[in-house]
């Protein structure tokens, strides 16, 4: 089911420039997925990106990205820095009735209700940027973005719980954790924070 709510253009901060993913960002894209690897494979929980991962597998990815967006199914972003010459990232922001949710075993902490949430919001920084603290810069500035320039409601931000930096940082930020979620097939859990 498509998000009710349209997507923003997109944000620009002095650090980082975030806008919807097209399929010409395949080369930018891949160098950052490729460096991050190890993280997304986590994240993911598969095998993804295989080791030979190319640049022309990555755009038919993101030409499916780019139509998910447009057709208002997803919105993915990528995060480039103020030049627009380096990927440090992306961020994606799925409906609660994705269908990767189907057959997920979905447990709330507390009262929370996933239905009554309009977005489950996933960030990755590219590896080389996490010692200077961008994923926190990223996660303050989405926090603020999604508060500010959205008409989305409630969301909630999501990671893997062998992530632990990301888990870490999303506890730090003072987010909450609301749900635990069990997607059919994958092992371990995925940790979702409001």
């Amino acid at each position: 089911m498509p998000f009710r709510t349209e997507a923003p253009a997109g944000l620009t901060t002095d650090t980082f420039v975030l806008r919807p993913i097209t399929a010409d960002d395949a080369a930018l894209d891949h160098a950052a997925v490729m460096e991050t690897r190890d993280f997304l494979r986590v994240w993911e929980q598969t095998s993804w990106p295989a080791d030979d991962f190319t640049v022309a597998a990555n755009r038919a990815d993101l030409e499916g990205l780019e139509e998910r967006h447009s057709d208002r199914r997803a919105y993915t972003y990528t995060v480039l820095d103020p030049t627009g010459t380096e990927c440090l990232g992306c961020v994606y922001l799925m409906p609660p009735d994705a269908s990767m949710y189907d057959g997920a075993r979905i447990t709330p902490v507390g009262d929370h209700r996933w239905d009554d949430h309009a977005a489950a919001v996933y960030f990755w920084v590219r590896a080389s940027r996490l010692p200077d603290g961008t994923d926190r810069t990223l996660l303050d500035a989405l926090r603020r973005w999604l508060a500010q320039d959205w008409d989305l409601g409630p969301h909630v931000f999501v990671t893997h719980e062998q992530l632990t930096r990301q888990v870490e940082l999303l506890a730090d930020a003072g987010l909450q954790l609301r749900f635990t979620v069990e997607e059919a097939g994958k092992p371990g859990r995925y940790l979702a924070f409001g």
